[in-house]
C-alpha cells in the first residue's frame, strides 16, 4: 500500500483550497495517508521564504488575486481577509494530533473543518470551542482539545524537524516514496503519479 506523508498548516489557505481532494486520491488508489501538522511560519524562516505579512507588495497582490481565482475555480467560499489571520494555529495542530492519536474520527475532514473556519467561517482555531465543534464535526471526542498537550507539542515540534530536513517550504506538501509534490493545484499530479502516470 503506498503511503503519502501530508505535511499542512492549520492557517493555510492553500492547504483549506486543498479541501478533501487528497483523500479523494488516497481512497481511490488504496493508499494511506500521514498527517504532519507542522509551524509553516517557522519552515519559511528555515527554508528561504517570508511570512505573507514581510512579502514584496508584487508578491502580496499576486497572492491576493490567486487565492480568490482558485477558490472559484474550486467553487468554494473564501475570504481572503479573514477576522481571525494570523492567529496561534497551534491549538488547533495539537487537537488535530490527539485526535490522531486517539483515531475513531475522520482526520481528513478534521484537517479541513479546520482551516475552513479560518478562511471561510470567521472563527478563530485558537479558542478551544471553535476546536471542540471541529473536533465533534469529524467524528471526535471534542475533549481532545484539552487533552494530549504536551504530546502536541512535541510532535509539532517534531513535524517542523522533519519537514525541513525532507525538503518542505510550504504547504501542502505531499511526498509518495522520494517524490515530492507542492500546492494543492499538485493533487492531480500525486493522482497521476500514484496511478503510474508520471
Amino acid at each position: 500500500m503506498a503511503q503519502i506523508d501530508y505535511f499542512f498548516a492549520t492557517l493555510s489557505p492553500y492547504c483549506y483550497l486543498a479541501g478533501t481532494r487528497l483523500e479523494e486520491v488516497a481512497a481511490k488508489h488504496g493508499a494511506s495517508i500521514n498527517y504532519k501538522p507542522f509551524d509553516i511560519v517557522a519552515a519559511f524562516g528555515r527554508t528561504g521564504g517570508t511570512p505573507p505579512k514581510d512579502r514584496h507588495i508584487s508578491r502580496i497582490e499576486y497572492r491576493a488575486q490567486e487565492l480568490v481565482r482558485q477558490a472559484k475555480k474550486l467553487d468554494m467560499p473564501f475570504n481572503l481577509k479573514p477576522a481571525h489571520w494570523p492567529t496561534n494555529g497551534a491549538p488547533a495542530a495539537y487537537a488535530f494530533i490527539a485526535a490522531q492519536n486517539a483515531g475513531g474520527g475522520d482526520l481528513g475532514q478534521l484537517a479541513h473543518l479546520i482551516t475552513r473556519a479560518v478562511w471561510a467561517e470567521e472563527k478563530d482555531i485558537a479558542q478551544d470551542d471553535v476546536v471542540r465543534a471541529c473536533l465533534q464535526e469529524a467524528g471526535f471526542d471534542p475533549a481532545l482539545a484539552d487533552s494530549g498537550m504536551l504530546v502536541g507539542a512535541e510532535t509539532y515540534a517534531r513535524n517542523l524537524e522533519e519537514a525541513v530536513e525532507r525538503g518542505v517550504f510550504g504547504a501542502p506538501f505531499y511526498f509518495v516514496g522520494d517524490q515530492r509534490f507542492w500546492g494543492q493545484d499538485r493533487i492531480a499530479d500525486v493522482d497521476a503519479h500514484l496511478a503510474g502516470d508520471l
